[in-house]
């Protein structure tokens, strides 16, 4: 059985602020979208192949954990155990430090091509539902709808068959930079700082 740490780190204030403007921003994408946005519970490609989180998703997720042991602790165990065994097979190969979990940016390329087909911890593989998903991380929460990056917009493969590249444009989710300020102050108090994946921060 795995043990949770002593006491989880503590999240900043504004951290509630931000899931509420982005939960928010998510549900009015979603109704300008309509029928072109497919993601509904059970739709899980996006949750198989690994992807980076940064130090705030980590403590987040360390947070849901403890309130899920508190709740469902059977299902915890669970997720801990998944975390486990994910983390086991992640070590081989690791572009990063295997023993903390945090990815080196100078293997970025070789991160490209890692663990494509490794099921998240979080994921129950028996209801296609995520256990922690009330504290999952930023990119999940924002994953679907069309996001923009330094590489234009981006949408899920799934989603938005049919539509135009206006359409699609009118239907895009603003993402707050609220996120970035408060990852900047969390590393800073915390003194957490890199980039890890979630099976890391939930199995180590």
């Amino acid at each position: 059985m795995l043990e949770m740490k002593s006491e989880p780190i503590k999240l900043p204030a504004g951290e509630t602020q931000l899931i509420q403007i982005t939960d928010a921003a998510l549900a009015d994408t979603a109704r300008r979208s309509g029928n072109w946005l497919v993601c509904k519970p059970g739709c899980t490609p996006c949750c198989i192949g690994v992807f980076a989180i940064d130090q705030l998703d980590a403590a987040r997720l360390e947070h849901g954990l403890r309130e899920l042991t508190i709740s469902d602790p059977e299902r915890a165990e669970a997720v801990m155990e998944r975390a486990r065994q994910s983390v086991k097979r992640l070590s081989e190969g690791f572009p990063g430090d295997s023993q903390t979990g945090l990815l080196d940016p100078a293997q970025e390329e070789l991160f490209a091509g890692f663990a494509n087909d490794e099921p998240c911890a979080a994921l129950d593989p028996a209801t296609g539902l995520c256990d922690l998903y009330q504290s999952r991380p930023m990119t999940c929460r924002v994953f679907g709808p069309p996001v923009r990056s330094e590489q234009g917009l981006g949408v899920c493969e799934l989603c938005y068959h049919g539509a135009t590249e206006e359409q699609i444009a009118a239907c895009e989710m603003p993402v707050s930079p609220l996120a970035e300020q408060l990852l900047e102050e969390f590393e800073q108090s915390s003194g957490r700082h890199g980039r890890t994946l979630v099976a890391f921060a939930l199995g180590s």
